[in-house]
């Protein structure tokens, strides 16, 4: 459990999910009137359940609406769950003016901003903190809406597990964008974004492309490209690169150097042809990066290093999203990633999901971290 100020959190794992709850109420404490809002995130064994673990939650802790959803692992302070039944919650306190949930965004997100019309405009520009369904397959598109037609800076992640897309906010759902928007004048935040992968090369233009295939970048081959950047040892083993090496692709007006970071899909040694996991074009940018362990917890502390120094009068509470393929795939066992956190910044009560793709302002990145301090 961790305790600062008027967030609370707790996190607990156990075989039954009506015992994990009883020890989440104890590590709370009491509550008062102004905890409105909680955020619940379970592992993959509690998924049929979360309908049910929001319900007792709602009547154990006086606490009136939650938003949460389902991962492979959870995580809370200096703690990481994966491959065992657990429960991690964050409880704020907020005024009922100071947020709006929203759920069921499966097409389109004209909806939700109508709804919402007059709170979105006196609470310009709001904080979404979303959960989304992989299995919908406009969710990126989803994602750039959302931000843009409710001028909203947005995190979140995407649902991961064999069988657990579920969510919650207000309700049990699926298929869709789901959370709640937070007014900018009730929780001042910060928000920083971690990347598990390091460029390994410059960026090139891509000068020819069908689909997500590249076939020429900088007016070469694109698969020449690729073997000069990856180095002699693993050109002359391309069977190496899968899981280590990605493509990335440059986030356009990024002041912080940010990619996106997409899977190898295919290689075609015959033709030169590289295939990668997004859509691209002639005139795009692409680069490539490699993903271990020591790259990523060096650009994890750099992030943590830069959220530091605007977090001055102390951090109330936070939650976090990071990529299933991070926590204890990347950094070991031991719940380094977020003991580093912890290291770094202190204790604060925290929450939070390992996410099968994570979501930071309008895009959706993967193996990737996303950290938001509520100070």
């Amino acid at each position: 459990m961790s305790d600062t100020g008027e967030f609370r959190a707790a996190a607990a794992a156990t075989p039954r999910w009506q015992d994990a709850v009883g020890k989440i109420v104890v590590g709370l404490g009491k509550l008062g009137p102004e905890h409105q809002l909680g955020f619940v995130y379970v592992t993959e064994s509690f998924a049929a359940e979360l309908a049910d673990i929001e319900v007792l939650l709602r009547q154990s802790t006086g606490v009136p609406h939650w938003v949460g959803a389902v991962g492979m692992g959870v995580c809370g302070f200096r703690a990481e769950y994966f491959d065992e039944p657990a429960i991690s919650v964050l409880v704020m306190p907020i005024d009922a003016e100071g947020y709006r949930l929203f759920g069921g965004v499966k097409t389109g997100v004209g909806e939700v901003v109508e709804e919402n019309r007059d709170w979105l405009a006196a609470n310009d520009p709001p904080l979404a903190v979303v959960h989304a369904d992989p299995g919908n397959m406009q969710v990126q598109d989803l994602v750039g809406e959302f931000s843009e037609r409710a001028n909203a800076y947005l995190v979140g992640g995407l649902t991961s597990g064999e069988t657990g897309a579920m969510q919650v906010a207000g309700g049990a759902m699926s298929g869709g964008l789901s959370g709640v928007l937070l007014s900018p004048y009730a929780l001042p935040v910060a928000v920083g974004l971690t990347q598990g992968c390091s460029p390994i090369g410059p960026a090139h233009t891509v000068t020819r492309a069908d689909g997500n295939v590249l076939i020429e970048l900088d007016d070469q081959p694109a698969l020449e490209v690729f073997q000069d950047d990856i180095g002699d040892v693993l050109a002359r083993d391309l069977r190496r690169v899968g899981g280590y090496i990605f493509a990335a692709l440059p986030v356009t007006g990024s002041d912080t150097g940010d990619y996106l970071v997409r899977n190898l899909m295919g290689i075609d040694r015959d033709n030169g042809l590289l295939a990668i996991g997004d859509v691209v074009s002639a005139g795009d940018r692409v680069m490539f990066c490699r993903r271990d362990e020591s790259s990523a917890s060096e650009d994890l502390r750099r992030m943590l290093g830069r959220l530091k120094q605007r977090t001055a009068n102390g951090v109330r509470g936070a939650l976090y999203y990071t990529c299933v393929a991070r926590g204890p795939n990347q950094f070991g066992p031991g719940s380094r990633e977020m003991k580093i956190i912890a290291d770094e910044l202190g204790e604060f009560p925290i929450a939070g999901l390992f996410a099968n793709g994570e979501i930071n302002h309008n895009r959706l990145y993967g193996y990737s971290g996303v950290l938001t301090l509520f100070l």
